[in-house]
């Protein structure tokens, strides 16, 4: 097996995060940038856009969630939502995907036959450099998770760290030191998934 699919094959959900990890900072953030700058884009837009968050800023951004999710969450059910958030808090960072809107809607605008596309082709692109991003680090010895807590944290998020306007919020990524390795998969079987002809 290929090096590439074995990894692709170890990346999994870790949702035990911490922070005892031997790259530096700049290492992973120089991961992270390698891993989004050369994922592809529908007609290169380069329309994928990333804050990376360490340290306080990594906390405070589970922090906001907490405040944020805790008007909206049955009292009942709020500690439970706690302990998530917490655990996301003990990991070593986040990384925020945005999807840049005015390239999509330049790129409306220039390609007009295939305007209906290009939101679509945007998120597919969101997805493949956070699917990219997720499987270097996971390379690099790394857990990570991903989470969707938009659109109920843009708001707080964009005020922060000064967001511009046009930036998306899509995904956030956790990461950290793997503290416990990820449950079991199943699988569907492969005739309910693929087809091939000849």
């Amino acid at each position: 097996m290929s090096n590439f699919l074995a990894a692709i094959k170890n990346r999994r959900s870790i949702y035990a995060l911490g922070r005892n990890v031997n790259l530096k900072e700049t290492e992973i953030e120089e991961i992270i940038k390698e891993a989004v700058k050369y994922s592809p884009t529908a007609f290169n837009a380069q329309s994928p856009r990333v804050v990376i968050l360490f340290g306080q800023a990594h906390e405070k951004l589970w922090e906001m969630t907490e405040e944020a999710l805790k008007p909206l969450t049955p009292a009942e059910a709020f500690p439970n939502t706690q302990a998530k958030l917490a655990g996301f808090k003990a990991g070593l960072g986040t990384v925020l995907f945005f999807k840049n809107t005015d390239t999509v809607k330049n790129l409306q605008e220039e390609f007009a036959l295939y305007a209906d596309n290009f939101p679509d082709w945007a998120e597919q692109s969101n997805g493949i450099a956070t699917a990219n991003t997720w499987t270097a680090l996971e390379e690099a010895g790394l857990g990570a998770n991903l989470q969707h807590y938009n659109p109920v944290i843009d708001e707080a998020v964009a005020k922060e760290w000064n967001i511009p306007a046009n930036w998306q919020l899509r995904s956030q990524l956790v990461f950290g030191s793997k503290e416990a390795e990820a449950g079991e998969k199943d699988f569907l079987s492969d005739d309910e998934r693929f087809l091939t002809f000849k």
